[in-house]
């Protein structure tokens, strides 16, 4: 029988097919991380309170890429080049979804709408990593080898996803609701079709490494397609919607170090 468990088994026994999901994860964290880094440096002077907040985030990021390494060497495995329809981040960026790289690779301040687009994408990218962490965490929180990542990783992205919701509010409080609401819509409605289109790529990829039957494959791809179909009717609006978080100022100290990993 499928399931999310014994779909993501097969992945972690596999080494071909492991090396390319941790390669994938730790290719995205890493990017993460820079375009955070390179945000804190760039904050508007009425914005920069949010500096520490954005640099923190963007450790965060980083140092999952040194987990997702580190359970590569651990298999005596190495990363593989991402193959581009698998790339999350920067098929996003092709949407124009957040800030451009070439933006963030220049000098010049970002302004605060800058800064409510960096918050709504993120609070959208946010919602799918903390879905996802909670599910691999549910499965194989207590796993010998993946556990203690998994649950550390998890907690992070409920963090990243908790400060998202306060910034954002604190925003919409300033006057740019409206601006948040556009911008959130546009982000998710964008992010669940690069989503569908990279959840083909990385199955297809995986079926062919580990020899899944047509059957199977066909199986798989109509989940997938099922899922956007949900999302594009209504999923979509709980990425859009926003809460005051219990867990508040969620980013207001220093990164968690991961010396086990990394």
């Amino acid at each position: 029988m499928l399931s999310a468990k014994s779909l993501f088994q097969e992945i972690l026994d596999h080494d071909e097919s492991y090396r390319l999901f941790c390669s994938i994860a730790a290719s995205g964290e890493s990017q993460g991380g820079w375009e955070n880094a390179r945000i804190a440096a760039l904050v508007p002077a009425a914005e920069r309170p949010l500096a520490p907040k954005i640099a923190r985030h963007g450790a965060d990021e980083d140092k999952h890429g040194r987990i997702f390494d580190a359970l590569l060497r651990k298999r005596g495995l190495e990363r593989v080049a991402v193959p581009e329809d698998t790339d999350y981040t920067m098929l996003l960026e092709r949407h124009g979804i957040g800030l451009a790289h070439d933006r963030l690779n220049g000098d010049q301040p970002l302004t605060v709408q800058d800064i409510v687009t960096y918050l709504a994408h993120s609070r959208v990218t946010e919602q799918r990593a903390s879905e996802q962490m909670r599910l691999l965490r549910k499965h194989f929180g207590d796993h010998p080898d993946l556990g203690r990542a998994v649950r550390m990783i998890s907690g992070d992205e409920d963090n990243h996803l908790a400060y998202c919701h306060e910034e954002l509010l604190r925003l919409a409080a300033a006057g740019h609701g409206r601006a948040i609401q556009r911008t959130l819509r546009e982000c998710a409605l964008a992010e669940i079709r690069v989503y569908r289109g990279v959840s083909l790529a990385v199955m297809a990829r995986m079926g062919r490494i580990l020899g899944w039957s047509r059957p199977k494959a066909a199986v798989l791809a109509a989940g997938i397609h099922a899922v956007y179909a949900w999302e594009r009717v209504a999923g979509w609006r709980r990425m859009v919607s926003l809460t005051m978080p219990e867990r508040r100022d969620a980013l207001g100290g220093p990164a968690t170090a991961a010396p086990e990993f990394a």
